[in-house]
């Protein structure tokens, strides 16, 4: 064999090797979006489970917060009726939210539950701000009285990125990047709930409630999965022509000859 021949051996098996690793990395990643999908499939059907079914109300609600056995997250997404009594002095304006593509605030006040049945953070809407003043709070309307909402059992408001030294000033503002329940629950004294409520229904009271609907992402990972398998079947094809059906076509090489 001369040095030719071994140096176009060695190119078409390295090649080979190059082809076959990227094929099967590929089609497991396909695979593993396929699982992730179906993971998610199953998420959305519970969420789909948990959103027919009747609302709670505050006694409900009150009683499996409080029962210590993870069921307040089990309660995610499921449709509440509460009445109560706003406290607003406590309310707080998260900052860098977005509605619909616009940034602004989500306004969150506490909920006296009726009865003196606990206080649950509830997410009241969304409200535009000022970029000529951003001290400036849009005006909010809050009832006072006892008052009755309708909405879903939430997350605690989602945690944006902030610097270090934002912590400090968090309690003196109204104005906040984050709410940690824990905290603010030292900070006013109040009996919050480990959990919060996202105020439904049309925009009043001067905020918005064009909350995102909600979905477990299912369609997202089915199109990762053709895309995983569409390059791997693309490796698969590209091999097959360049280093098979190509050197069936050409003239060999003379020194392969």
């Amino acid at each position: 064999m001369t040095p030719a021949q071994s140096a176009w051996g060695l190119r078409f098996w390295l090649i080979t090797v190059a082809a076959v690793a990227s094929i099967l990395v590929t089609a497991s990643l396909g695979r593993w979006q396929l699982s992730r999908a179906a993971q998610k499939q199953t998420l959305q059907s519970l969420l789909d489970q948990r959103a027919a079914l009747p609302p709670l109300d505050k006694r409900a609600l009150r009683g499996q917060a409080l029962a210590g056995d993870g069921t307040a997250q089990d309660l995610t997404h499921r449709a509440v009726v509460l009445q109560g009594r706003w406290v607003p002095e406590h309310t707080v304006y998260l900052d860098n939210r977005q509605m619909q593509g616009r940034p602004g605030f989500f306004v969150a006040t506490p909920l006296q539950l009726e009865g003196g049945d606990g206080v649950v953070l509830v997410q009241r809407g969304w409200v535009p701000r000022n970029f000529q003043d951003r001290e400036s709070l849009p005006p909010v309307q809050t009832a006072p009285g006892v008052v009755q909402l309708a909405g879903r059992i939430a997350p605690p408001p989602s945690r944006l990125y902030e610097f270090q030294s934002a912590d400090s000033s968090q309690g003196s503002s109204r104005i906040r990047q984050n709410l940690d329940l824990a905290a603010f629950r030292t900070e006013t004294g109040l009996a919050l709930m480990d959990l919060s409520v996202l105020q439904t229904g049309p925009a009043s009271e001067g905020m918005q409630r064009e909350w995102p609907v909600i979905g477990a992402g299912v369609d997202k990972h089915y199109g990762y999965a053709f895309q995983w398998f569409g390059l791997s079947s693309l490796i698969a094809l590209l091999y097959v022509w360049f280093q098979l059906v190509r050197r069936l076509l050409r003239p060999r090489p003379k020194f392969l000859a």
